[in-house]
């Protein structure tokens, strides 16, 4: 049985809570794409994590995590996190890396600097974590592969190749110093003996998994809106945010994907750039902005303070339909809790029409929210564990996004923790 935990909207939606709880009757958790250029933050018995690479099962011991072949795999910062973890008397996770899976390589990160910086004021606001140039030489096939550094001779002669061309670039076109062949060389031989221990045949171990009849967790990063085919390009990551990327991500056949659970907050929050129809600014979004998440609303990766908005019905029905979704979960809604009245954005206007179609980024760049105001409940709800015991103006909001968006709320997220959880039977789930 595999089930996907993906995003709807921007990220940032609080998957990595769902994950976690999910994972308690789960046996593998898979990463299936993207790097540590956004993080998931994890409330639980052990404290607050902000975990970038790492998948959100980790704090289980009776799981596998298993960074897939489709994931931006640093080798230095995911082993830092492993550390962060285990410092906080975390157990030991067991843990897979794919042989498939490339490697960030510190050059990646530089070129990722000095692209940004060369671009100025045009900038795609990224984290300056390596992804575009990464994801960029990977589909050039100058990419590492984990398994080449275990072929010494071959990945010798790639080095000074891939170096070369390189150094053409950073000197004629950034004008910065060169990459040194024979250091990169010693860093990839360090690479190699820290992650030896967990290099595994991936698809084959997941296949064996799925035959046994264990349960797979899939988990992705960022949102549909963030993705680059489908997403409000070009101010997207670098890799596909879909489910139906988990299937290549993780190496897994695309019918085993039975449940696609698809993360939605009941605001709107956005870090980076990009086409944000619903935005709210000033006092109002800072407000906002205070009262969410668990401490705020600031980037796990970055530290960024987090664009705010209102509940985007159109970008979230795109984004549930893009993904597939068969639930979603619906989190955050605790945050509302002080406003006397909360809008929701249920149209956009573009050029004097509405739509509620989530249009291309050039429209959307010229869309105005369309709001309908909904009655605040004024009150903590924070504890509950009904869904019925929730205030009637709480069940109202749930059950109006429920009805634009389309897609069956089943989970309603009222806290940070991993027990604030309420499960609710949706009329729409099939």
């Amino acid at each position: 049985m595999v089930k996907a935990v993906v995003g709807a909207n921007w990220g940032d939606e609080g998957k990595g809570k769902i994950t976690d709880m999910l994972a308690q009757q789960a046996d593998i958790i898979v990463r299936f794409q993207g790097g540590a250029n956004a993080g998931h933050t994890i409330v639980n018995d052990y404290g607050k994590f902000a975990l970038h690479t790492l998948p959100s099962g980790v704090f289980y011991s009776h799981t596998t995590s298993v960074i897939g072949n489709g994931v931006a795999l640093n080798i230095p910062v995911f082993f830092n996190e492993i550390k962060s973890i285990t410092d906080r008397n975390v157990p030991m996770p067991k843990i897979l890396v794919s042989e498939r899976a490339q490697m960030v390589m510190p050059y990646h990160i530089l070129l990722d600097q000095y692209e940004e910086e060369r671009l100025g004021g045009k900038s795609f606001g990224s984290t300056k974590s390596g992804i575009a140039p990464f994801y960029s030489d990977k589909y050039a096939k100058i990419g590492f592969q984990v398994s080449e550094l275990f072929d010494e001779e071959s990945l010798k002669e790639k080095v000074e190749r891939v170096c070369g061309q390189k150094n053409v670039m950073l000197e004629h076109m950034y004008h910065k110093p060169l990459i040194d062949s024979k250091q990169l060389l010693e860093t990839l031989r360090e690479y190699k003996e820290m992650v030896a221990p967990y290099v595994c045949d991936v698809s084959d171990y997941l296949d064996r998994a799925l035959k046994e009849g264990k349960t797979i967790l899939l988990e992705g990063q960022l949102g549909t809106l963030k993705d680059t085919d489908h997403g409000i390009y070009p101010m997207v990551t670098s890799s596909s945010t879909l489910a139906a990327y988990g299937a290549i991500g993780a190496g897994i056949p695309p019918y085993e994907i039975k449940e696609i659970i698809t993360v939605c907050k009941a605001y709107s929050s956005a870090v980076g750039a990009g086409a944000f129809v619903s935005e709210i600014f000033g006092d109002e979004a800072e407000e906002l902005r205070r009262r969410g998440g668990d401490g705020g609303e600031y980037g796990a990766t970055t530290g960024r303070p987090r664009r705010m908005g209102w509940f985007d019905c159109v970008a979230s029905r795109y984004g549930c339909r893009l993904q597939g979704t068969t639930d979603v979960a619906f989190t955050v809604l605790d945050v509302l809790g002080y406003l006397d009245e909360i809008p929701v954005c249920v149209g956009y206007e573009i050029d004097g029409e509405v739509t509620a179609n989530f249009p291309v980024t050039w429209k959307i760049e010229k869309a105005k929210p369309v709001l309908k105001t909904l009655p605040g409940w004024k009150c903590d709800i924070r504890g509950i564990k009904n869904y019925e015991d929730l205030p009637e103006n709480c069940r109202k909001y749930v059950e109006f996004v429920e009805e634009q968006i389309g897609y069956p709320i089943t989970m309603v997220s009222n806290g940070p923790g991993r027990s604030d959880i309420i499960y609710r039977k949706s009329p729409l789930r099939k």
